[in-house]
């Protein structure tokens, strides 16, 4: 089995915590402070990066697309009052993910995602959690992008700085 997709999902990881660590360094109310962005507060776009890598650990595990939607479009709007409780609810995540990528033999094998955006497809589990690890990148620069408007430098979380910040966990 390739780790790409292992090493990728562990990057994902780190910078989430990266990008968190940041965010409790400054005052609590940055979580909660508005901004003219994608998302009105940091803190929905920590719960729509959450909602969104639920949704997709559900679908790795065999729930369809349609169902693992409708399970986590409520963890969107499920804003946590902490930074520590948005890093302890992705810590836990990632375990779960832990797991499953240590039970899944073969990340090449497809699965047929019916997706209601874009239609039904032969998509393999290495696809998944690709898209795992670009979505969150993609929100993570919105929050970075946010920090800034509210006046804080954010942190640096590119993936190739994770290569010198963590040795790749063996899974």
């Amino acid at each position: 089995m390739s780790k790409h997709p292992v090493e990728m999902f562990e990057y994902h990881t780190w910078a989430n915590q990266t990008i968190m660590g940041r965010i409790k360094e400054l005052p609590p109310s940055v979580l909660s402070q508005e901004v003219n962005s994608s998302f009105p507060t940091i803190a929905h776009a920590l719960s729509h990066i959450y909602a969104v890598d639920k949704m997709w650990y559900m679908v790795l595990t065999g729930t369809g697309m349609r169902e693992a939607l409708q399970a986590c479009i409520p963890l969107n709007e499920n804003i946590l009052y902490s930074v520590d409780e948005y890093a302890n609810v992705f810590v836990q995540l990632s375990e779960q993910y832990r797991e499953w990528f240590r039970s899944q033999a073969d990340l090449e094998q497809t699965i047929l995602l019916d997706n209601p955006f874009a239609g039904i497809r032969q998509t393999r589990l290495s696809e998944i959690v690709l898209q795992i690890v670009n979505h969150g990148t993609y929100h993570r620069g919105n929050v970075s992008t946010m920090l800034r408007q509210l006046g804080h430098a954010s942190a640096m979380n590119d993936y190739s700085l994770f290569w010198y910040q963590q040795p790749v966990q063996s899974i």
